[in-house]
């Protein structure tokens, strides 16, 4: 066992962080589907809500580089209407994920992962695709769902998955605009998870930033993979490695 700032791990735990941390990095800067692999690899070590409080200063680092690449790219006209509604979402997460425990955190994650990707299959195949995202109920109720799922178990990148691949922006504007998305969220829930929650501690910060390193490198990483990949393999690797994770939280 290893002691780190007052978590002490196995090699096989302190194994599981790093990985968590590549593929934050990963996430960041186009390989979306990483990010939500992450999520129940760290549940996996440090259980369902403190994984929560662990994962998101990693997740802060992270957007701050993925947002420094893609600043540019982002479509502000669908951010003004996602940010309200999400800061009503992290609120009411807050409140409700005060109430549950571990396994049920974790049954909660995985369903709303794997009905994410029913959706996400649904839009890539469905006649009326060009509707879906001119709907201003389908974009405030995505933009709530996806601050409550951010707060309960940073898992809006399933949510947003949804809204952003309804919208068929380019790409790199998909990336973009969900940089910006999620640095302000996270940015946002952080009070939150210090003041309500209480998972997040100096402890949890300094031990983060150990992981910083492996961060840098998986942005590195995602930036060389992503402009190798087509726009249909894009939206299909997001989709595929989606349903992965909500494997891993169910089973």
């Amino acid at each position: 066992m290893i002691t780190l700032f007052s978590y002490s791990l196995s090699f096989t735990e302190i194994s599981i962080v790093l990985l968590v941390a590549l593929f934050i990095g990963m996430a960041k800067t186009g390989v979306h589907g990483t990010g939500i692999l992450a999520v129940p690899l760290l549940a996996t070590v440090f259980g369902g809500q403190q994984s929560t409080g662990i994962l998101l200063p990693m997740l802060m680092l992270a957007d701050v580089m993925g947002v420094v690449y893609y600043h540019r790219h982002a479509s502000w006209h669908h951010l003004k209407i996602l940010f309200p509604w999400a800061a009503l979402g992290v609120i009411v997460g807050t409140l409700v994920g005060s109430y549950i425990n571990d396994e049920v955190f974790k049954l909660i994650m995985g369903a709303i992962i794997l009905i994410s990707v029913l959706i996400m299959i649904w839009l890539e195949k469905s006649s009326h695709q060009d509707e879906v995202p001119t709907n201003k109920l389908f974009a405030h109720g995505m933009g709530i769902a996806g601050g409550f799922t951010s707060m309960v178990g940073n898992l809006a990148g399933s949510v947003m998955g949804i809204y952003l691949l309804s919208t068929r922006l380019p790409k790199n504007a998909y990336i973009g605009t969900a940089a910006w998305f999620f640095m302000v969220v996270n940015w946002f829930k952080f009070p939150f998870h210090v003041f309500v929650w209480h998972t997040i501690s100096i402890n949890t910060m300094l031990f983060d930033l150990v992981t910083l390193p492996v961060i840098l490198l998986g942005a590195f990483l995602g930036i060389v993979i992503i402009k190798k990949v087509s726009e249909k393999i894009f939206r299909w690797f997001i989709i595929v490695m989606t349903l992965v994770a909500a494997m891993g939280m169910i089973f």
